[in-house]
């Protein structure tokens, strides 16, 4: 299983992105690159990476290619910086993820089965919190980053907690629960507490969103993609929108809430 590990050419091209990367960080570099540490390159390398995701739910291969690129430049730039302070190197970055891999994979590298996705996912979590230097007092969900989009954390926690059976028994069980967070949103709403952005309707919306983002897991798809493919067709249809406003001369803002719906019909008869 071993041969299966070696390297296939690829070494080669990560060599010269690494070289890349050290001559814009040396004397007579770019000034812009030897400035940067790793807490400065997290916004970029977060921004990189959501580029790619959209790249990724839109099909644009080419695009992914591109995005794809950028995203390990970031990654290899932020590797690169720490290595220069001498804690470690990309080599060490791919021996320990090769270890973790080949660990967490013994259905492939070893005697272990896993005939399903879901008993690989059991095996991955056993493993996973099994290994050296993870307290084993720790919550399960000590370990999602408190700096992820509300959404993405959100169902982290939800999965994580499912994990342990704290959950519904069935689709209808949660779509029934997000019923009543519903129910509960619309009386707060309903109460005039005079205070809407910390007050009990603004906790209530977000019971109803945590909720959906179980309903989304039940039914076998993720919110956060879910919602980005919605805001992807909005804004087309949108823009779609405003070339036929623009076409006729008129100015969006002026348009009625008829005229402008009536645009918008047209733009979801085109646009999917």
């Amino acid at each position: 299983m071993a041969d299966a590990l070696e390297p296939v050419g690829r070494s080669v091209s990560i060599d010269r992105l690494v070289a890349l990367i050290e001559t814009l960080r040396g004397e007579g570099g770019c000034p812009w690159d030897q400035k940067q540490t790793p807490a400065t390159m997290t916004r970029y390398l977060i921004e990189e990476v959501y580029e790619l995701v959209d790249a990724i739910l839109a099909g644009n291969p080419e695009a992914v290619c591109e995005e794809a690129g950028d995203v390990l430049f970031q990654l290899l730039f932020v590797v690169h910086l720490f290595g220069e302070a001498g804690h470690f190197s990309v080599q060490d970055v791919i021996d320990k993820n090769l270890a973790k891999m080949v660990r967490r994979h013994p259905h492939v590298f070893g005697d272990a089965t896993a005939k399903t996705a879901e008993k690989v996912s059991e095996n991955w979590d056993r493993i996973k919190k099994g290994e050296k230097g993870r307290p084993k007092d720790d919550s399960i969900l000590e370990s999602i980053p408190k700096g992820l989009p509300a959404l993405l954390r959100a169902s982290m926690v939800s999965e994580r907690a499912a994990k342990t059976g704290f959950d519904w028994d069935d689709l209808a069980g949660v779509m029934a629960q997000a019923m009543e967070e519903w129910q509960e949103f619309s009386a707060e709403l309903d109460a005039d507490n005079g205070d809407a952005q910390d007050g009990k309707a603004a906790m209530e919306f977000g019971d109803v969103l945590f909720t959906m983002v179980n309903v989304a897991r039940f039914a076998g798809f993720h919110p956060e993609t879910a919602l980005i493919r919605s805001i992807q067709k909005f804004e087309k249809r949108f823009s779609y929108l405003e070339k036929r406003a623009r076409e006729a001369d008129q100015p969006l803002e002026d348009l009625t809430f008829s005229e402008m719906h009536s645009l918008w019909d047209a733009a979801k008869g085109k646009i999917d």
